[in-house]
């Protein structure tokens, strides 16, 4: 991280060595399931031209010799926000190169949220481009603290000027992972970040040899499958409603509880009672029908012999009443 800083000092100045015309390739995050970003050199983020614009954040992290449960131990303790919109993220924010340069802006806007912490361009890190139609380039900075000064930082954040508007509150970050292969580093990442913060903080903590790299991408495949259940769930359940016989469903339905079973009774009872009335229904509209037909036919044989007025007074009535 020295050599870093010293470069990026000469880079500030506008000159580089004239070894330094031929430079290793720029460290890469290389873990699967994290999208890479673009690195760059702190000498090229600043001769990008006016239309980019400029983040400066800070990861503060200490030592920390601490075991939970008596058996887990802690490592490291790295300081990350909260954010006012609900998203994890590192201290720090945009930072206006018309009036500020990088440190000196990213100290007035730690001076906000934490009170008591001034970074210098030996605690720079890392540069890197942005995805999205914004074009803005990210610079990460990291200095580390004593576990002391660290918690003394957590104390005067409270009292900071943010805190409780851009603000919630800081929070440590677990590095470690439980037997659950879930508890620990893995459910952190699980939150939503803003913007580069994820890729940061996995960035920050390979390089500077925090969590082994295999570590992180446990982690991250972990935090992947976390997010695949409850799909491959319903995909499951989908294909076995579509492959089940109809026998299998009505074994379902009999090893039901009696209330379902008391309530499927009463709807087969009522279905029975009401096929039924129609039944009667019908019985009795068949009977109506031939009670009818036979004062009629009656009527029509009267009528030869006795007269259409004699079939209005007798049978017809009796058929209309």
């Amino acid at each position: 991280m020295a050599a870093m800083g010293a470069l990026g000092a000469m880079a500030a100045m506008g000159a580089l060595p004239a070894g330094a015309a031929v430079l290793p390739p720029l460290p890469t995050l290389g873990v699967p399931g994290v999208p890479e970003l673009k690195p760059l050199t702190r000498y090229d983020a600043m001769r990008l031209g006016p239309g980019w614009s400029h983040s400066c954040h800070a990861m503060l992290y200490a030592p920390n010799p601490g075991m939970l449960f008596g058996r887990i131990p802690l490592r490291y303790a790295v300081l990350m926000q909260m954010r006012f919109d609900g998203l994890l993220g590192f201290p720090g924010g945009f930072v206006d190169r018309r009036y500020w340069s990088l440190e000196d802006g990213l100290n007035r806007v730690l001076g906000l949220g934490l009170g008591c912490v001034r970074l210098t361009e030996a605690d720079y890190l890392c540069s890197h481009l942005t995805e999205g139609p914004h074009r803005v380039v990210a610079h990460f900075y990291a200095r580390q603290l004593t576990l002391e000064e660290l918690h003394t930082i957590e104390i005067s954040a409270v009292h900071s000027r943010d805190h409780g508007l851009e603000v919630m509150g800081m929070v440590r970050v677990p590095l470690y992972t439980q037997k659950d292969r879930m508890g620990g580093l893995p459910n952190f990442l699980a939150n939503s970040f803003v913007g580069t913060a994820k890729f940061q903080l996995l960035f920050a903590l390979k390089i500077l040899n925090m969590v082994p790299e295999e570590k992180l991408a446990e982690a991250v495949a972990a935090t992947q499958k976390l997010k695949k259940p409850p799909i491959d769930h319903a995909a499951g359940a989908m294909g076995n409603l579509g492959t089940k016989s109809a026998n299998e469903l009505m074994a379902q339905a009999k090893t039901g509880s009696e209330l379902d079973q008391a309530e499927n009774q009463a709807v087969v009872q009522a279905m029975a009672e009401s096929a039924e009335q129609v039944l009667v229904g019908l019985e009795s509209q068949a009977v109506a029908e031939q009670l009818v037909a036979v004062p009629v036919a009656e009527a029509l044989e009267q009528a030869v012999a006795l007269g259409a007025e004699a079939v209005m007074q007798q049978p017809v009535a009796e058929a209309m009443e």
